[in-house]
């Protein structure tokens, strides 16, 4: 409703403000800046022969003038080293989920499946599967391991007995009376 209103007064009188406004006296332009005259002076024949003209003292400075750049040898920090591309890599071990991951993985890490295999297999044999016999199998340090196995945990799936599932089936609902 607001905006009927106030395109009513917008348009009020729009032929004769816009006569009024078009019939105004133009006003003046600003001055020209001198520095616009050069443009015309450049095109006098003595001004374009002066710039084309070769100055012969000029060309054999010109000539006698040679640069030679060379790099500066690179040095290598001792704790740096170069990036390589060729990573040493190593197979997976997978079972039975061999499709679902990657064949081959740089050394110094895991895929997913295997550490989902390897916190598994700790979960269920600590005695077997130790940090330190994980760290040697799978390439990894120490240290890691031993995070890895103190952070992350499995999932473990519980189910309820059957006794709870009944007792909560028989529960009828209230009717409104």
């Amino acid at each position: 409703m607001g905006g009927r209103v106030t395109r009513v007064f917008r348009n009020f009188n729009v032929e004769n403000r816009a006569r009024r406004e078009i019939s105004k006296e133009k006003p003046t332009p600003a001055p020209r800046h001198p520095t616009a005259r050069l443009d015309a002076m450049a095109d006098s024949p003595e001004i374009k022969e002066e710039v084309f003209r070769k100055d012969d003292r000029f060309l054999t400075l010109l000539k006698d003038v040679y640069v030679e750049s060379r790099d500066p040898p690179v040095r290598v920090k001792d704790g740096e080293h170069l990036p390589c591309k060729h990573e040493e890599k190593r197979l997976t071990k997978l079972g039975h989920l061999e499709a679902l991951d990657v064949k081959k993985v740089p050394k110094g890490k895991i895929s997913i499946v295997e550490a989902l295999t390897l916190l598994n297999n700790h979960k269920l044999q600590p005695q077997i599967w130790t940090a330190e016999k994980i760290a040697a199998e799978y390439s990894l340090e120490l240290k890691e391991v031993t995070s890895l196995l103190e952070f992350f945990i499995p999932f473990t799936v519980q189910e309820f007995p059957k006794e709870t599932r009944k007792a909560i089936k028989s529960r009828k609902p209230k009717q409104l009376t």
